[in-house]
């Protein structure tokens, strides 16, 4: 028996076979009186029908494979491969109406619908079935049967990507339903790729394979009765992607022109005579150079993504897909500088442009300069925000098409543009970037990659996505000056402590300056003055420092002596009245710098002093207390009320003296949080106050402490 092999198939393949074809057969045969039944208990839907003669007509095929085997019927070969054909039309009028959306899909409705893809599955077929026709006409024609071979090669990846375009546009919901179809076309598809492309490879069709196709089509029965069973409880819902739509037209485009390079390739070695060997592999080689410059080019993307949008869609663009990737996009970058060129290169990108450039407001926010661009040179130009063009651009909130400008300047009535602007190589489209509160800037693209139609979806697009955009850098602009304001009123801050520290050294030095007037001939008081300007000089070096810097002394934390530490105080003091009493309960020792503990306990005692009359009482007071350290400062002064505790004390610019900043007692309690310590304040009007500063212990062991006893 021939079989299109054009040899003898041995008696047990020919036996297998017949098993395999007769099994589909009756399987094929039991399943479409079963739709039928079916289809009695539900409403009348063309797919059903569909379905019923896809499953019949692969009765019909697999009985004819049965026949030809059982009677050694050559002739029926033919026949049997054009019933191939026919349910491959079947299948592919199922799986098309499966892609068509359903009722409740809210997405765009393609403007296709099914007919486009029934046209060029109809076109294959027809193709199929009139190389069957050159068959009958003559059998032993090699012309024929290997354009037989290329048409049910056509087929089979037809069939491929409409499997795949499925699956890829069915909703998370439905895939449930529809995965058992899909499994077992692709698994059908695939096994007669194989089939078809060893035929074309080596012109002459697989024993092996032909025997034992009849059992491969029995293996997907079962799944075709999950999916119907699947479908009838859940119904389908298929949501038509754009990228799916592209994916799989580029696939089908490759697979169709490797068919026609092979075909090529053949045809050229079958007729080259002695050198058809060596033009084949001309011609492949030649094609597939020309394969792999197409697919890297950004303008043939560019033109099929166009084709795409203006042959199988009523809407160009895949909102929800084109959103959320200009807003992933928005979101990743972190600066001004990085935000401005994904803008440019997102709005670019739906218009397919290659180049722009970003033009925002400066400092001075009287003229726009170019702050980003992508694939544009640098340029110095400027346009003022309030030029003819800003203008027209902030009250229309149109793209501005450069193009129709110059063919139809009427349209945008008397906006005069900019000389600059019309210079610009390949300047298309002006964008405005737009919010609420006017003109952020304005993004200039270069001429598309493909010529597309600016129509009215084009313009919505690119003007909503503009605002977004424009929101964003806003959004951007204003964090990065809220930062450099939060850094100004970090440097305030720190400002306005060293100018407390430095009043409190010019008060200091006042004193000693009155002082010495009467004392001046004192050798004790002179030594005194030398120590307090040395002193005073120290700590105003350190200030001048932190100011500098920004930062807190370098010097780390240590140990320090706060009883020697109150008694320095008390020394300071020495002068004022009325006199600091102090009483040392405990020697204790605390962890923090030094200089800037003094200067806490010293603004305490110094506030004590300016709010007790001369004849008052003043005192400190340290000890051990629950663990911790503790100075306490009182004076029998004119006190606080409860209110001015809570609400004023412990607040920045906050003060009751005349001539204070109200910045002492706010950094006072500021390091002592980070200390690990705490005040607190009691205090009665006309009675007095008194501060109580608590801090952790720092535990110094001594020598004697480490020496243990020997034992004996």
């Amino acid at each position: 028996m021939r079989c299109t092999m054009g040899r003898i198939m041995n008696s047990e393949l020919s036996l297998l076979a017949l098993w395999g074809y007769g099994l589909a057969t009756l399987g094929y045969i039991a399943l479409t009186v079963h739709l039928v039944h079916l289809r009695r208990t539900t409403a009348p839907n063309r797919t059903n029908h569909v379905l019923i003669s896809a499953v019949a007509l692969s009765a019909l095929w697999a009985a004819t494979g049965a026949i030809v085997h059982l009677l050694n019927w050559r002739e029926l070969q033919p026949l049997h491969e054009a019933l191939d054909a026919l349910r491959y039309g079947a299948w592919f009028m199922l799986l098309t109406l499966l892609l068509s959306p359903s009722p409740t899909d809210r997405s765009p409705p393609p403007q296709w619908r099914p007919s486009r893809l029934i046209f060029i599955g109809g076109t294959l077929i027809f193709i199929g079935l009139f190389c069957q026709s050159l068959r009958l006409i003559d059998p032993l024609s090699p012309v024929a049967e290997h354009a037989a071979h290329y048409a049910g090669l056509a087929l089979v990846v037809f069939g491929i990507v409409l499997v795949e375009q499925l699956y890829r546009n069915t909703t998370e919901d439905s895939r449930w339903n529809i995965k058992p179809l899909a499994i077992g076309l692709v698994a059908i598809f695939l096994f007669d790729l194989y089939y078809y492309s060893t035929a074309v490879m080596f012109k002459q069709i697989d024993e092996d394979a032909f025997a034992i196709r009849g059992f491969a089509y029995v293996f997907i029965i079962p799944l075709l009765i999950l999916t119907v069973y699947r479908t009838r409880a859940r119904p389908l819902n298929v949501t038509l992607s754009k990228t799916a739509v592209f994916q799989t037209t580029t696939l089908a485009l490759v697979g169709l022109y490797l068919l026609a390079t092979s075909a090529a390739g053949y045809y050229v070695r079958y007729l080259g005579g002695s050198w058809g060997g060596a033009l084949q592999m001309v011609v492949l080689f030649a094609a597939l150079l020309l394969l792999m410059l197409l697919g890297l080019s950004g303008s043939m993307r560019a033109r099929l993504k166009v084709l795409i949008g203006k042959n199988f869609f009523r809407y160009r663009y895949d909102y929800r897909e084109e959103w959320l990737k200009f807003t992933n996009a928005l979101c990743a970058e972190n600066s001004v500088l990085q935000l401005g060129q994904q803008v440019i290169r997102g709005l670019g990108n739906m218009v397919e442009s290659p180049a722009g450039s970003l033009w925002t407001k400066d400092a001075s926010g009287h003229k726009f300069i170019q702050s980003a661009r992508w694939n544009f040179p640098v340029s110095d130009i400027t346009e003022p925000s309030n030029s003819p063009m800003i203008t027209s651009l902030d009250a229309s909130g149109w793209v501005l098409s450069l193009e129709e400008f110059r063919s139809r300047p009427g349209r945008y009535g008397s906006l005069t543009l900019p000389p600059w602007l019309l210079e610009v190589p390949n300047a298309w489209l002006v964008i405005p970037l737009r919010t609420s509160a006017g003109m952020v800037g304005f993004v200039l693209l270069t001429t598309s990659r493909t010529p597309i139609d600016l129509n009215w979806e084009v313009n919505d697009l690119l003007k909503t996505a503009g605002r977004q955009a424009a929101t964003f850098l806003a959004q951007m602009q204003a964090t990065e000056a809220l930062l450099e304001s939060r850094k100004f009123d970090s440097f305030n801050r720190m400002s306005a402590f060293v100018v407390h520290d430095l009043k409190n050294i010019l008060t200091q030095l006042s004193l000693m300056v009155r002082n010495a007037e009467r004392h001046a001939d004192n050798v004790e008081f002179q030594k005194d003055m030398l120590l307090t300007v040395r002193h005073a000089v120290d700590r105003m070096r350190q200030l001048m420092l932190q100011l500098r810097e920004g930062a807190t002394p370098a010097d780390g934390f240590s140990g320090v002596s706060l009883d020697e530490i109150a008694r320095r105080v008390q020394k300071s003091k020495s002068g004022a009245l009325p006199a600091v009493d102090l009483k040392i309960h405990d020697a204790v020792s605390i962890r923090g710098h030094e200089e800037r503990i003094e200067r806490v306990i010293g603004h305490l005692v110094q506030n004590a002093l300016d709010a007790t009359p001369t004849e008052g009482k003043v005192w400190m007071a340290v000890r051990r207390e629950a663990g911790m350290a503790q100075i306490e400062v009182g004076d029998t002064g004119q006190g606080m009320s409860a209110d001015f505790i809570r609400e004023r004390l412990f607040k920045p610019f906050q003060t009751t003296k005349q001539g204070g900043m109200g910045i002492g007692a706010y950094e006072s309690r500021q390091y002592i949080q980070e200390l690990g310590g705490e005040i607190h304040v009691e205090s009665e009007e006309n009675v007095g106050t008194c501060f109580r500063v608590r801090l952790p212990l720092l535990e110094i062991q001594t020598t004697s402490d480490l020496q243990q006893p020997e034992m004996k």
